[in-house]
């Protein structure tokens, strides 16, 4: 079983086989997964960073990524306490880390910022380590 968090599931939509890297792996998410993924999608294309074209593709592929849905009892509380631990604001990336915790396994993120601070909580891994 493997967390994925938005940044690394948006830059595996943005490429052909991205999201294939996954495959033989259990991968899960919050919910929040698939509004943040999108919200950045949408802002890329938007901002003209990526064409019409490619942001449909995209939406595309995040519309058919193989990766659970995951909502532990405890999953806002744990990332309550992940963000007050780690010193953070918000809670959104708190979500990716009290999942992997609930769960036991990595966080599979391309968010440095994540990554360091993360380490503390939860093993992690890149997409050079799948």
């Amino acid at each position: 079983m493997l967390a994925v968090d938005a940044s690394f599931v948006v830059e595996a939509c943005l490429t052909p086989d991205g999201l294939d890297r996954l495959e033989g792996r259990e991968a899960i998410a919050p919910a929040l997964l698939w509004s943040e993924a999108m919200s950045v999608l949408h802002e890329l294309r938007w901002r003209k960073a990526i064409s019409a074209d490619l942001a449909d593709t995209a939406f595309h592929n995040l519309g058919r990524a193989a990766i659970g849905v995951r909502r532990p009892a405890r999953l806002q509380r744990e990332a309550w306490e992940v963000a007050t631990r780690l010193g953070w604001a918000k809670t959104y990336d708190a979500e990716y880390v009290a999942l992997a915790r609930l769960h036991g396994c990595a966080l599979l993120t391309i968010d440095a910022r994540l990554a360091r601070a993360a380490a503390r909580e939860v093993q992690i891994m890149g997409p050079a380590d799948l």
